[in-house]
C-alpha cells in the first residue's frame, strides 16, 4: 500500500495567535498503538526532535504542523512503538546471517549437502560455518546416533578437507568433523569436565559432538574474536532488526570485544540500533572489571546501556542439557546439567545489589530456575528496597511451586514465545504431558500471578521476527497454524498482553520505561509501520503482514520496497 508523504504548508496556522511549535513529523490515516493504557489508539501523532510531542485526535495534532513539517499518511495502515528484541544475541545474528543456514534441513543427509556444497566455494582449509540443525526436527532421518545426535562419519566423508562446525538450532550443541577434531586437539583422550562434554561412542572415540559448554574447545578457531569482525557483524544484524521493525535489543551475552565495537560505532553515531547489553559471564574478568565502576546508561542518545549481566547457568531442551529435577521423559538417566555453578549465581547477585548491576540467569529447565529463584531470594533479603529488576532469561520449565516466586521476588520471566512453536512439537518427548502441562511455557499463569514478561526471539536461534513471536504467543500454534486451538490454549496471551511483551515490557526489563516502549508526550519517536493490524485482523493473517517502514529517533531507517 503506497504511503503518501505530504509537504504542509497553510494547513492550520494562519490566524493562530499561540501556534504551538511545529512538529517535525505528523502521523495520521490509520491507528496509531500508542501502549498507554490512558488512551490506547489515537488518530495522530506528531513528533520533534527525536520524540513524541503529542498524541490524540486529529483536531488536536494538526495544529503542529509548519511548512517543514513532513506528513505520514497511514492510510489504513497501522503503527506501533518500535518493538524491543527482549533477548538475542547481536553479533551472533549477524555471523549467522552469513554462515551456511540448516535451520530448514529436514535429514542430516540434507545437512551435509548444504555444508559440501558450501565448501566447494571456499578454499581448501578454511572453516566452514552452519547454524541451525535440529536432529528433532529432521523427519525420516536414517543416520547413526550416539547420545541423541547423529556422528561426524558421514560429514567428515562429504567434507574432508575444510575443518566444519556447525551449531545446533538451540546454540547448545556443536557438530564438528574429523579435520576440525584433529586442529581443536579432540580425540579419544579429551574430556570437557563441568558444564560441558564430550559426547562419546563405544569404543570411547569422540563422535564430533560438543555439548554445552565443551563448544570452547573450537570457539578459539571459529569466533569472531576481533573488533573490527565483530562490527562488521552487529551492522549486518543491526540492519536486519530493522528490517524486521526492531528499534532496541536486548543483546544476552555481550563479549568484550563486542562491547568494544559497539562503542566504537557508537563513537562515529553508526550503531544503527539501540542497545541493552548484558555482560557475559564466561569472561569473569570483564564482568569484574565493570563491577568495579558505575553502570552506563544511555550512552550515545540512548543507543548503549551497560548496567546488566548475563549468567549461562544451564543447556536446553533440545540438546538434554536443561537441568530438571527429574529425569528427562525420553532418556531416563539424563537430567541435564548446570553449565555455571548456583553458589556463583548468588555471589555475583549480591554484587549486582550492592553496585547497582541487574543480574539475568539463563536457566531453561525447572531445577535451574528453581535453583536461581533460591539464590535470588537469599541475596534480595540483604536488600530488600532494591529496584533490582533480576530476570530470568526463558524460564521455559518451571515447577509449578515456583510460578507464583516470580512476582513475589520481583523477578522478571524473559520469555520468547517463538520457542513454544518451535519446540513443543517435541519438547513433549523431553517432559512427558504432565510437566508439559502443568510448568512448560507459562504466560497466562506468570503474568495472571502479577508477573510481566519480556518477550524475544533469541535470534540466531529462531528468526528475529517479531510478528512470529505476536503470532506464537496469542496462538500456541506452530508457524504451520498447528494444532487448532493451540498448544495449552489457557497459557495464550491476549493480544494487549503480547503487544506490550514486545514493545513496553521489555522498556521495564531494562529501566527504560519512562521514555520507550510508547508513543505518549514525551517517549522517543522509535515506531514501527505494518501493512496490516495486528491487534484485529484474523490470526491466520498475522503471519502475511509485512513491516513497511521503520522510524528510529524520528528517521526512517527502513523502508520497505514497493
Amino acid at each position: 500500500m503506497k504511503q503518501f508523504i505530504i509537504a504542509a504548508t497553510l494547513l492550520s496556522l494562519i490566524g493562530c495567535d499561540a501556534a504551538p511549535k511545529p512538529a517535525d513529523t505528523v502521523v495520521f490515516g490509520g491507528p496509531i498503538y500508542t501502549v498507554d493504557d490512558s488512551q490506547p489508539i489515537v488518530e495522530a501523532l506528531a513528533a520533534h526532535d527525536g520524540r513524541v510531542l503529542d498524541a490524540g485526535s486529529w483536531e488536536e495534532i494538526e495544529v503542529f504542523i509548519g511548512p517543514m513539517t513532513e506528513v505520514i499518511n497511514l492510510n489504513g495502515r497501522a503503527m506501533y512503538p518500535g518493538f524491543v528484541e527482549g533477548h538475542g544475541h547481536l553479533a551472533g545474528l549477524g555471523k549467522a546471517l552469513v554462515t551456511v543456514d540448516l535451520s530448514s534441513t529436514s535429514s542430516y543427509e540434507e545437512a551435509i549437502d548444504r555444508v559440501a556444497a558450501a565448501a566447494e566455494q571456499q578454499p581448501a582449509g578454511s572453516w566452514v560455518m552452519g547454524w541451525g540443525w535440529h536432529q528433532s526436527k529432521w523427519t525420516n532421518d536414517r543416520s547413526e546416533y550416539v547420545g541423541g545426535f547423529p556422528t561426524h562419519e558421514a560429514l567428515s566423508a562429504a567434507v574432508p578437507n575444510h575443518p566444519v562446525d556447525l551449531r545446533h538450532a538451540s546454540g547448545h550443541a556443536t557438530l564438528v568433523n574429523q579435520l576440525a577434531m584433529e586442529l581443536a586437539g579432540i580425540d579419544h583422550e579429551t574430556a570437557y569436565g563441568v558444564g560441558g562434554k564430550v559426547v562419546k561412542n563405544a569404543s570411547g572415540e569422540p563422535t564430533g559432538v560438543l555439548n554445552e559448554n565443551a563448544a570452547y574447545l573450537v570457539d578459539s578457531f571459529t569466533a569472531s574474536s576481533t573488533e573490527e569482525q565483530a562490527s562488521e557483524d552487529i551492522v549486518r544484524a543491526a540492519e536486519h532488526a530493522l528490517a524486521n521493525g526492531i528499534t532496541s535489543f536486548h543483546d544476552a551475552g555481550t563479549l568484550q570485544h563486542e562491547l568494544e565495537a559497539m562503542m566504537l560505532l557508537g563513537d562515529k553515531a553508526q550503531l544503527p540500533i539501540r542497545v541493552y547489553s548484558m555482560l557475559s559471564s564466561s569472561q569473569p574478568e570483564l564482568i569484574e572489571s565493570w563491577l568495579q565502576r558505575e553502570p552506563v546508561v544511555g550512552l550515545y542518545d540512548n543507543h548503549l546501556t551497560v548496567r546488566s549481566i548475563k549468567i549461562h547457568a544451564d543447556g536446553a531442551l533440545g540438546s538434554r542439557g536443561a537441568w530438571l529435577l527429574q529425569a528427562y521423559s525420553d532418556a531416563p538417566d539424563t537430567f541435564g546439567m548446570p553449565t555455571y555453578p548456583m553458589e556463583g549465581v548468588e555471589v555475583l547477585a549480591i554484587a549486582g545489589l550492592e553496585r547497582g548491576y541487574q543480574v539475568n540467569v539463563h536457566a531453561i529447565g525447572d531445577r535451574t530456575n528453581q535453583e536461581t529463584l533460591d539464590r535470588f531470594e537469599r541475596a534480595l533479603r540483604q536488600f530488600p528496597d532494591t529496584d533490582h529488576r533480576f530476570r530470568i532469561e526463558h524460564a521455559q520449565h518451571l515447577h509449578p511451586d515456583d510460578i507464583k516466586r516470580f512476582a513475589a521476588l520481583g523477578v522478571i520471566p524473559s520469555m520468547q514465545a517463538i520457542h513454544m512453536s518451535s519446540d513443543r512439537p517435541w519438547a513433549i518427548d523431553r517432559l512427558g504431558i504432565e510437566r508439559i502441562e502443568g510448568g512448560a511455557y507459562m504466560w497466562s499463569d506468570l503474568i495472571e500471578s502479577g508477573a510481566i514478561i519480556v518477550n524475544g526471539t533469541d535470534v540466531p536461534i529462531e528468526p528475529i521476527n517479531p510478528i512470529a513471536n505476536f503470532y506464537a504467543a496469542v496462538t500456541r500454534q506452530t508457524l504451520a497454524g498447528q494444532p487448532d486451538g493451540g498448544y495449552e490454549s489457557a497459557q495464550k496471551m491476549t493480544r494487549d498482553e503480547a503487544l506490550k511483551s514486545i514493545t513496553f515490557w521489555p522498556a521495564v526489563g531494562a529501566f527504560e520505561e519512562s521514555y520507550k516502549g510508547r508513543l505518549s508526550e514525551g517517549y522517543l519517536f522509535d515506531a514501527v509501520i505494518l501493512s496490516n493490524d495486528i491487534m484485529t485482523v484474523d490470526s491466520s493473517e498475522l503471519l502475511k503482514v509485512d513491516v513497511e517502514q521503520t522510524i528510529v529517533a524520528g528517521q526512517t531507517r527502513y523502508q520497505r520496497s514497493l
